[in-house]
């Protein structure tokens, strides 16, 4: 397994699996299998994988010390731009299904609603992370800027969480709110762990 994961056709599959959701997603909408209000169904489908690849990107690390698989390291950014990507298309979905692609619309939505405003912000975030994502921007920052940086997808998991919660809180629904946070909390919590163990 670990020698497989260094091979170059490796990275080929991942971002194949990653592509599948969507794929799904949109073949449903086409086929009408997306029930009664198809467009709330993939605003809520690409917010849903948004926090799953989010989830998954955050466990790279953890799971590269605890099994001892440096190998995983190479996914990290790969894993990241899916996030940005499912981040984008909940937005797009957003924009064009839910607003008509309407900028003034979308603005005024965007600073009457907290939890548009805050899904917004992670979004914004997200796009600075994915376009410093590559060796030439690593480069230019420098390693300890760019680390420093690339921090900031804690802030985006904080964000995320809140603009969940704000959006299921209409209705009272917080189960998979709470399942979300105690992942990505428990995600956090090991980084912090992991570096108070190195500081001592």
């Amino acid at each position: 397994m670990r020698v497989w994961l260094l091979r170059p056709q490796a990275k080929a599959v991942l971002a194949c699996l990653c592509a599948l959701p969507v794929l799904w997603l949109f073949l449903a909408a086409f086929q009408d299998r997306l029930g009664p209000n198809p467009a709330e169904a993939l605003i809520r489908g690409t917010g849903d994988w948004t926090l799953r690849a989010l989830c998954l990107v955050l466990a790279v690390t953890p799971l590269r010390v605890i099994t001892r698989t440096p190998a995983l390291a190479r996914f990290r950014r790969l894993l990241g731009l899916n996030v940005f990507a499912y981040a984008t298309l909940h937005l797009l979905c957003y924009a064009w299904l839910d607003m008509g692609l309407e900028v003034a619309d979308i603005a005024k939505d965007i600073a009457k609603r907290p939890f548009i405003l805050v899904g917004f912000a992670a979004t914004v975030l997200l796009l600075l992370l994915a376009a410093t994502s590559f060796q030439r921007a690593q480069r230019w920052l420098g390693a300890k800027r760019w680390q420093a940086l690339h921090r900031a997808v804690y802030g985006v998991a904080v964000l995320a969480i809140l603009h969940f919660y704000w959006m299921r809180s209409g209705k009272q629904d917080f189960a998979e709110v709470a399942t979300y946070a105690a992942v990505l909390g428990l995600l956090l919590g090991w980084r912090v762990w992991h570096a108070s163990l190195k500081r001592r």
